[in-house]
């Protein structure tokens, strides 16, 4: 698993956090787009969907890929943003508007976010640091609390 330690202690750098988001997501959409919606170029370094939300103020369908943790029949998103200061603009969307769509694996599916908080949004940030331990990172560097989302099917 050396391959994967370093790739989570590269995607821990700030460098990493400035590169990463105007790289990742382009590449994610071009594959996931060339794929036929089946593969996500991150999705080699962990799961992903591309999730569609409607803006919050266009009322517009928005998509961004974004890495997510499988939890049971659900997943879990996070708005780490890459450990940058703001909140990632997904996240007001789902605040305002919780009833999305997500391709996972070649399916679209229909969802519903949730904002988790209190000792639930605890328990979840613990499975999401031994799933991703970079996540400590990003936290370390932002005066915010990460958001963390629970998708469930509709």
């Amino acid at each position: 698993m050396i391959g994967e330690r370093l790739v989570q202690r590269v995607s821990a750098t700030r460098g990493f956090a400035q590169v990463a988001p105007h790289v990742i997501p382009a590449l994610d959409r071009a594959v996931h787009r060339l794929s036929g919606g089946r593969m996500l170029l991150s999705d080699r370094m962990l799961p992903g969907v591309i999730l569609t939300s409607t803006g919050a103020r266009s009322g517009q369908p928005r998509r961004t890929p974004l890495a997510c943790m499988p939890s049971g029949d659900g997943w879990f998103l996070v708005g780490s943003n890459f450990g940058r200061a703001g909140h990632p603009a997904w996240t007001y969307n789902l605040l305002h508007r919780p009833d999305a769509e997500i391709s996972w694996k070649g399916r679209d599916i229909q969802v519903t976010a949730r904002l988790l908080d209190g000792p639930e949004r605890e328990d979840a940030w613990q499975q999401l640091l031994e799933f991703w331990p970079p996540y400590a990172a990003y936290q370390k560097r932002v005066d915010r609390q990460i958001r963390i989302f629970s998708l469930t099917r509709r």
